[in-house]
C-alpha cells in the first residue's frame, strides 16, 4: 500500500508575488548603456591629455612651425601672443576649457580655425571609411561562408591564405599597387582625387553641400557626377576595405564552423536539410555577432589606414591634411585632428557595444 504524499505548503502563500531574478530584464541593458556612456568621459579625457602632452614634448608649436623663418624677437613675440610661454599646467587648463566651447585654436601655417578644418575634411574621411566597410562586408562575409562550407578543402585553403594576405599587406602597398595597375597601366579608373574638376565645381555651387561627395553628386541631379564620384572611390575603398575584409572572412568562417556543430543544426541536418541551406540559413546570423563586437576596433584600424590611403590617392580628408600639417610641423592642427579621430573611435566603440548588447544579452553581464 502506497504511503500518502504530503503536500508542503508555500510559506509565502499561493498569491505571494515571485521575486524578480536579480539582474534580469531590461534593467541590465539600461545599466550597461549608462556604464559604457560614462566610460567615454575618462577615455576621451585621457586621450586629450596624452595628445596635449605629446605635442608639447617637441617644445612650443610656434618654434616648431616657424623656427628658422622668423627672427628670435619675432618668435618670442608670437610665442607670447599665443600664450606658450606660460606654465604647462596653465596652458593645459586653458586648452581643456577651449575644447568645451568648441574652440580648438587656429593653425600656425595658414591661420585657419582648426574647427573649420575638421568640418571641411571630416566628411571625406568618414565617406572613405563607409566605402571601405561596404567592401569589407561584400567580400568578407560571403567568402567566409564559402570557406566554412568547403572546410579543409582546397577552396577553404585558398580563401584562408587570401584573408591572411589581405590583412597582412600594408595599406600603402596595396594602394600603390592598385593605383599602378588599374589607373596607370590599364587606365580603367582615375589616378587620384575624390572627383573630377567639373564634378567638384558642381558640388561646390550646391546651396548646402553635405561633405559626402556621393550624396552631393545626387543633389546635383547629374548621373555623370554620380558615376564620376563612384569611379574615384573604387580604388581607395578597395585598398582600405581589404584590410578589414580579411578579418571578417576569418571571423565568419570560424563562427559558421562552430555554429554548424550546434545541436539545433544537427537536428536540422537529421531532418534532411541540405548543407548549403544550413550554412546560409541556420549558421549565418549567429556568425555575424562577432563581427559587430569587433567593429569598434576595425573602425580604429580603418581611420589609421585612411591616413595612408588618403595620402596615396590624394583623397582630401583628415588623414591627408594630417600628413600635410605634420610636414609643416603645425602641431596645433595635428593636435585637433588626432583628438577628433580619437573621439570618433571612442564614440563608435560605445555605439558598437550597445548594438552588441541588444543582439546578444550575454554581453551585458
Amino acid at each position: 500500500m502506497s504511503s500518502p504524499s504530503i503536500a508542503v505548503a508555500d510559506p509565502e502563500g499561493p498569491t505571494a508575488p515571485r521575486k524578480k531574478r536579480r539582474g534580469s530584464g531590461g534593467g541590465n541593458l539600461g545599466r550597461y548603456v549608462i556604464t559604457r556612456l560614462l566610460l567615454i568621459i575618462p577615455t576621451v579625457f585621457i586621450l586629450v591629455t596624452m595628445v596635449f602632452l605629446l605635442m608639447r614634448l617637441i617644445g612650443d608649436p610656434i618654434t616648431a612651425a616657424l623656427g628658422g623663418r622668423l627672427s628670435a624677437d619675432q618668435l618670442q613675440e608670437r610665442i607670447a601672443a599665443a600664450g606658450y610661454d606660460r606654465p604647462l599646467i596653465v596652458q593645459y587648463v586653458e586648452y581643456i576649457g577651449q575644447i568645451f566651447t568648441g574652440n580648438f585654436g587656429s593653425t600656425i601655417s595658414d591661420g585657419r580655425p582648426v574647427t573649420e578644418i575638421l568640418i571641411t575634411y571630416g566628411g571625406a574621411t568618414l565617406e572613405l571609411a563607409v566605402y571601405a566597410l561596404i567592401v569589407a562586408f561584400i567580400l568578407g562575409i560571403p567568402l567566409g561562408m564559402i570557406s566554412a562550407y568547403f572546410r579543409d578543402k582546397w577552396p577553404d585553403a585558398v580563401l584562408r591564405v587570401t584573408a591572411i594576405l589581405w590583412y597582412a599587406t600594408p595599406v600603402f602597398f596595396s594602394a600603390l599597387l592598385f593605383k599602378l595597375v588599374f589607373a596607370v597601366w590599364l587606365k580603367w579608373l582615375p589616378v587620384a582625387g575624390r572627383a573630377s574638376t567639373r564634378t567638384e565645381l558642381d558640388i561646390q555651387f550646391l546651396p548646402s553641400p553635405t561633405g559626402f561627395h556621393l550624396i552631393d553628386a545626387f543633389q546635383t541631379g547629374n548621373s555623370n557626377n554620380v558615376s564620376d564620384v563612384l569611379s574615384h572611390a573604387v580604388l581607395p575603398g578597395l585598398a582600405l576595405g581589404l584590410l578589414t575584409a580579411g578579418v571578417f572572412l576569418r571571423l565568419v568562417r570560424t563562427n559558421v564552423i562552430g555554429t554548424l556543430s550546434a545541436q539545433y543544426v544537427d537536428a536540422a541536418r537529421s531532418r534532411g536539410v541540405s548543407e548549403i541551406r544550413l550554412v546560409t540559413r541556420h549558421a549565418y546570423k549567429p556568425a555575424l555577432i562577432p563581427i559587430i563586437t569587433v567593429m569598434g576596433m576595425q573602425i580604429a584600424l580603418l581611420l589609421g589606414g585612411a591616413v595612408l590611403t588618403e595620402t596615396v590617392f590624394e583623397w582630401k580628408g583628415l588623414g591627408f591634411m594630417l600628413v600635410q600639417y605634420l610636414s609643416a610641423r603645425d602641431y596645433v592642427a595635428v593636435q585637433g585632428i588626432v583628438m577628433l579621430l580619437a573621439v570618433i573611435v571612442a564614440v563608435t566603440n560605445f555605439i558598437v557595444d550597445v548594438i552588441a548588447a541588444l543582439i546578444d544579452p550575454r554581453v551585458r553581464y
